[in-house]
């Protein structure tokens, strides 16, 4: 009986600075796809020196856009990468002894998230990284959701867990993570918008110290020192900042002074 037949997919916009380094750990997969939202830099002329299958397209949501990667590969397993993550060897070396005997599914890839070069294992979640994720799958054992930031999943059935880490290089230092923080916010403020329901600026202050607290705390952030500290902030601020990004625009809108976001 022959190997079952792995494709790796990359989903990435204006990443010529992390391709190379991503794409060259994934010669393991019996195929590359990358799709390429909205692209003007050298992500495709790099992707395709890599051999990859490159998609080119624009979508303003990140479901759509990686809904459309997931059909365009033709394995029987799917492994999802980011731009910025790298595919440890004995990662590779895993996946491709688990999918040889596994039943169709979907797995957790746990990840080893940095900031800059500091490996940061504790606090993470509530929307501002994960320490594992549902990355390798069977073909039809996963959907994205129809949301701009996080979009929902609809997954098939649950196998386990990995035991080799992703490598993740969150962000390169503070500043970055504000810049991010600024991205992801203004996305769910639209996705908000959208759904035509906000909340209130009281619900969302009342979490701010919740998240803060599961991921300083529950999460073990603490163990991490400023690094855990500056993990819990970004998390306790997600939320009220894309409830008030929504709400000032809804705020204009009505004036006429814009649209919403």
């Amino acid at each position: 009986m022959s190997a079952p037949r792995l494709s790796a997919l990359v989903v990435a916009h204006n990443e010529e600075a992390e391709l190379p380094g991503c794409l060259a750990r994934l010669s393991f997969a019996d195929e590359v796809v990358v799709v390429l939202d909205r692209c003007t830099d050298r992500s495709a002329e790099i992707a395709r020196a890599s051999g990859a299958r490159v998609i080119e397209g624009g979508w303003e949501i990140e479901g759509a856009r990686r809904n459309t990667g997931i059909e365009a590969c033709s394995g029987h397993w799917i492994v999802e990468v980011d731009a910025d993550e790298r595919m440890p060897h004995a990662l590779a070396t895993e996946i491709r002894e688990v999918i040889a005997t596994s039943a169709p599914g979907w797995y957790l890839i746990p990840f080893d998230n940095y900031i800059g070069r500091r490996l940061v294992r504790h606090g993470w979640g509530a929307g501002i990284g994960v320490s594992a994720a549902p990355r390798l799958f069977a073909r039809g054992h996963k959907t994205w959701g129809a949301q701009r930031i996080h979009p929902k999943l609809e997954l098939g059935t649950a196998l386990g867990s990995l035991r080799t880490p992703m490598e993740h290089y969150v962000d390169r230092d503070l500043s970055d993570m504000l810049a991010r923080l600024d991205r992801y916010t203004t996305a769910r403020a639209r996705d908000l918008v959208d759904s035509g329901d906000i909340g209130t600026l009281g619900h969302n202050v009342r979490r701010m110290f919740s998240r803060f607290w599961k991921c300083y705390v529950a999460r073990k952030g603490y163990r991490e020192g400023p690094y855990g500290v500056l993990v819990a902030l970004m998390a306790a601020l997600y939320p009220v900042l894309s409830h008030l990004k929504a709400r000032f625009a809804l705020d204009e809108a009505a004036l006429g002074r814009g649209d919403p976001p």
